[in-house]
């Protein structure tokens, strides 16, 4: 079972790599074990969304079932990896 959301962002139509953008910004504010449910419309987000979780150590939770939208929701990581701001598929090197 998905848990309920701490924050929920609206994506709209919004292409993966906007979303991405804007849902780094949220991720890097959240508290860690913070839940986000992301509504996106973008038919690469049951790709994308997982791959990127992987890739920044946040916890991947599913499509959120019975939602009016296409929603998914995400952990956010304790020890999760930031990524570059305009770039978020890109891992910070520091």
């Amino acid at each position: 079972m998905i848990p309920p959301p701490d924050l929920v962002v609206d994506g709209g139509d919004r292409l993966c790599v906007r979303l991405l953008i804007e849902l780094r910004a949220h991720v890097a504010a959240a508290r860690p074990g913070a839940v986000i449910h992301l509504i996106a419309s973008d038919p690469a987000a049951p790709i994308d969304l997982p791959a990127w979780c992987h890739l920044t150590g946040n916890d991947y939770l599913g499509q959120v079932p019975g939602a009016a939208r296409s929603t998914y929701a995400l952990r956010v990581g304790g020890g999760a990896r930031e990524t570059e701001p305009k770039s978020p598929w890109r891992t910070r090197v520091d």
